[in-house]
């Protein structure tokens, strides 16, 4: 096992300090964080945890191997290069940078340097993600059609980053997931209706080449919390609904078929209605998933399901929304 530091114990870097802490045992030996207050937080709840304010403190020590980075988003492309320049390997939450430009440069340092550079696109981690994978490589649910992703709910404002960039990654991780593929055409419409310049509601639509669509609703400022994708094929339709306890999957034996008319010699359509299925889908926390999913590659040096390019990839959708939705929602080739 590799020595390993955290930065930012901001709300999900405690999450990333906690998970990380269990798995990695004495394996995890500083803490990073500019805030006092935080580090005080370390210090009563991980008392065998060194501490430090300053980043440089992690560059520095060749006995770090591997940097847990959850710092502002606009941190990522410095903090992140500065460790993968030091010859680290680094887990980055999502996104994985700001730019595609800067997305680039990282995938291609780290390649460079032989260091693992993860980012935590923590739904493709979900045990009903896999599950939903395996049904649409297995040909159970046909070929897919279309694909629509609610992601509301009346919480946190937030001032810097729009709903876009900070729920929309989400999704857009787990439908290029599932189909395997990238979109070559983004629209993006959206308001600010609470702060100016700042979206609260964005709706996106992914074009697929395939003719295969997705669409994506984000918003902080909506009466009811969701947490749903629905995939609908031409066999079966599937639900995945994060925001139930238990239950999270279901399948639906519904479809339209099309047959002959032997009065006329002619097709029509016709609906099929069959059976509701609710699977077992194996209980586990996403995120703890996640990091060990990081511990073991970079152990075995393994290439992380999530890795540099995937992040690149979301990121290319998530540059071309946003330059969709300034432009009014005109249509953003990829």
């Amino acid at each position: 096992m590799k020595n390993l530091a955290i930065a930012g114990i901001g709300a999900w870097g405690k999450n990333l300090l906690r998970n990380f802490y269990s798995l990695a045992g004495d394996e995890l030996v500083l803490a990073c964080d500019s805030d006092e207050k935080r580090l005080a937080y370390v210090r009563s709840n991980y008392s065998r945890l060194e501490t430090t304010a300053r980043y440089d403190d992690i560059i520095k020590r060749d006995d770090i191997e591997a940097v847990i980075l959850a710092t502002p988003p606009s941190s990522h492309f410095e903090t992140a290069m500065a460790a993968i320049k030091a010859g680290k390997d680094v887990f980055v939450e999502k996104p994985l940078v700001l730019s595609v430009a800067d997305g680039e440069k990282l995938v291609e340092e780290a390649d460079k340097n032989n260091c693992i550079l993860m980012v935590g696109h923590i739904m493709v981690y979900h045990q009903a993600t896999l599950y939903l994978k395996k049904q649409i490589e297995s040909g159970e649910l046909g070929k897919v059609y279309y694909l629509y992703a609610s992601r509301v709910n009346l919480g946190k404002v937030r001032d810097i980053e729009n709903a876009l960039w900070s729920f929309a990654p989400h999704d857009i991780s787990i439908i290029l997931y599932l189909l395997d593929n990238d979109p070559v055409r983004v629209t993006s419409t959206g308001s600010a209706y609470l702060q100016p310049g700042i979206e609260d509601v964005v709706f996106t639509t992914l074009h697929f080449g395939d003719g295969t669509m997705a669409h994506i609703h984000v918003s902080w400022l909506d009466p009811h919390k969701d947490r749903k994708l629905v995939v609908v094929g031409s066999k079966k339709m599937a639900e995945f609904d994060d925001a139930q306890p238990a239950e999270k999957i279901r399948l639906y034996d519904k479809g339209v078929n099309t047959r002959q008319d032997y009065e006329t010699y002619g097709e029509y359509l016709a609906i099929r209605t069959g059976d509701i299925v609710i699977p077992q889908i194996r209980s586990s926390e996403p995120l703890a998933d996640e990091c060990r999913h990081f511990l073991e590659c970079i152990e075995k040096r393994e290439r992380p399901r999530s890795d540099g390019a995937e992040g690149l990839r979301v990121l290319r959708v998530l540059d071309a929304a946003q330059r969709s939705l300034e432009a009014g929602g005109a249509p953003v080739g990829l």
